[in-house]
């Protein structure tokens, strides 16, 4: 049967199981790049030098301000993948692997908000001597994991997804013209952070680590927006073809 010919009773709730879904994950990205308000902010950190996460550290001002919003965006993205595995069935493994790794980013950014830093290294000499001297809080330690976890599991949906959409355009063309670029962008963005992180720990300086963390979290952001909208305008698709039929 072909699609635009299933029963009303199949595809009306599919359509709304995908606006559901769409909406979650854009509010998703929408807490997540709350971080962009520190150009409004008197945050006292440097966006070219400075983590991300320093934003929402135990001494910072804002600090539960920031760590709210991140708990907020892994939460609404954990939601968005983890219905979008349930309601919006598929036979390619890609595309549930896929959902599976932002249902990942959504728990690990969940739990990195409950792991903060307790100081700003990047801002702080003795934070940096706390670290070295092993000083600082399990959680401050535990931050650099859950982060790490997060950031994996956003590259494994970011990947398999857009390479779903590009296999299959007719399902999200707006991921499919568009993710390869951004997926780019992550990709390298990550690297450089890699880079920067390790040029930091080592001493040599930052590298523009604040400038790499920020375009590697704004990529995010914009992809998981993209998804939101490409599934959405999927979900208008199957309403449009319900009142057709």
């Amino acid at each position: 049967m072909h699609p635009g010919n299933q029963p009303h009773g199949t595809r009306q709730p599919r359509s709304a199981a995908a606006r559901a879904v769409a909406c979650l994950l854009l509010f998703g990205a929408l807490a997540y790049g709350t971080w962009l308000l520190e150009a409004f902010l008197p945050t006292g950190l440097s966006p070219l030098s400075s983590y991300v996460s320093e934003l929402a550290a135990e001494d910072q001002p804002y600090g539960t301000f920031f760590r709210t919003a991140d708990l907020l965006g892994g939460l609404f993205v954990l939601a968005g993948a983890a219905a979008a595995l349930l309601v919006l069935p598929s036979r390619r493994v890609l595309t549930a692997v896929g959902w599976a790794g932002l249902v990942l980013f959504g728990i690990a950014t969940s739990a990195d908000s409950r792991l903060p830093l307790s100081c700003a290294p990047t801002a702080d000499a003795a934070c940096v001597a706390r670290e070295g001297a092993g000083e600082v809080p399990w959680t401050h330690a535990a931050h650099a994991f859950s982060s790490s976890i997060a950031i994996a599991g956003a590259l494994v949906g970011m990947v398999l997804l857009t390479a779903v959409a590009r296999r299959h355009e007719v399902a999200w063309p707006l991921l499919a013209r568009t993710g390869p670029a951004v997926v780019a962008v992550e990709l390298a963005a990550t690297v450089w952070t890699l880079a920067s992180v390790a040029a930091f720990d080592a001493g040599h300086g930052t590298w523009g680590l604040g400038i790499a963390q920020r375009l590697q979290l704004l990529a995010i952001a914009v992809w998981i927006a993209l998804l939101a909208c490409s599934v959405l305008a999927a979900g208008r698709s199957d309403g449009t073809a319900v009142r057709r039929g």
